[in-house]
């Protein structure tokens, strides 16, 4: 028979049943690591009857270690296991793992091993969502490397639910702070004019010329229109031109030219972006909770 404190053991390590655990220990001669397996076998096949389930919910997050910062986003089915400690402690431990890691996109993520553990991220994420029941997913992953000249800026939004990264050209942490707080308000799509890529332009301007068109101006005035709105669309979507939140009376690049400092790169994390949400009112997401 297993003794009470294997099976406590084997409990903290995989979130099992004590039952579960007990059983596991059984089939494997008492052998805590190979009960692990045992145990993650089982919720390997629990977690891949969960795959076709949205997980659009979750939390962003960044580490960062020297020069280097590692932007990540996991996510689950409910803002309730967003939550939850477990998953927090998750994330953060994904987190130092990838920051030791090369990894530099969502697939070379997936497979970095946690040698603590003996196994890889995407092993963590299908271990969590055995143990917690809901779909667990990790998404754009992002690895960005500052020069030694340049600091990085960090600002969370409800806890993770929106995050900005900056680099910023000087040694003020707090200015590149105050952009990334600038970023997470505003989702700015590039840092400048020049960023914007030419299909984004030619695709705003036949908008906007049919609009102007459909107001019945002239052919000789539609054009001036369209660079006058052309101006508005690039104050809306660039950083350097959008009006700075701290102060809208000047834009960001005049800001940056007050305290002496360039924006060499941003990223803009929202949690649940470009995934398709299922519609559920909060009295049956709380149902859907109680019955699990």
């Amino acid at each position: 028979m297993p003794t009470i404190e294997k099976i406590k053991i084997l409990r903290d390590k995989t979130g099992a049943g004590m039952m579960d655990c007990k059983k596991a220990l059984v089939e494997t001669g008492g052998d805590v690591d190979k009960a692990v397996d045992f145990l993650r076998e089982r919720g390997l096949s629990k977690a891949a009857s969960k795959a076709s389930r949205i997980a659009a919910e979750g939390l962003a997050n960044v580490v960062i270690k020297g020069n280097t910062a590692l932007v990540y986003e996991v996510n689950s089915e409910t803002d309730f296991v967003s939550q939850n400690d477990d998953f927090v402690k998750l994330v953060e431990e994904v987190g130092q793992v990838l920051i030791n890691s090369n990894a530099t996109n969502t697939e070379e993520a997936l497979a970095v091993e946690n040698k603590a553990e003996r196994l890889n991220v995407e092993q963590m994420l299908l271990n969590m969502t055995a143990k917690i029941g809901e779909k667990i997913t990790l998404r754009r992953v992002s690895r960005v490397v500052k020069n030694d000249d340049e600091v990085f800026g960090l600002y969370k939004h409800q806890g993770g639910r929106i995050i900005a990264l900056t680099v910023v050209k000087g040694t003020d942490e707090e200015v590149a702070k105050n952009i990334a707080m600038h970023v997470t308000a505003s989702k700015p799509r590039f840092l400048d004019r020049q960023s914007v890529d030419k299909e984004t332009v030619e695709h705003e301007k036949q908008v906007l010329t049919q609009q102007a068109l459909n107001e019945g101006k002239p052919a000789n005035i539609v054009e001036k229109m369209v660079i006058g709105r052309l101006n508005k669309f690039f104050e809306d979507i660039c950083l350097l031109d959008q009006a700075y939140v701290k102060d809208t009376d000047m834009k960001v690049k005049q800001y940056l030219k007050s305290v002496n400092s360039q924006v060499t790169f941003f990223l803009r994390l929202e949690v649940g972006e470009g995934i398709e949400k299922r519609e559920e009112d909060f009295a049956a997401e709380v149902a859907a909770q109680m019955n699990k």
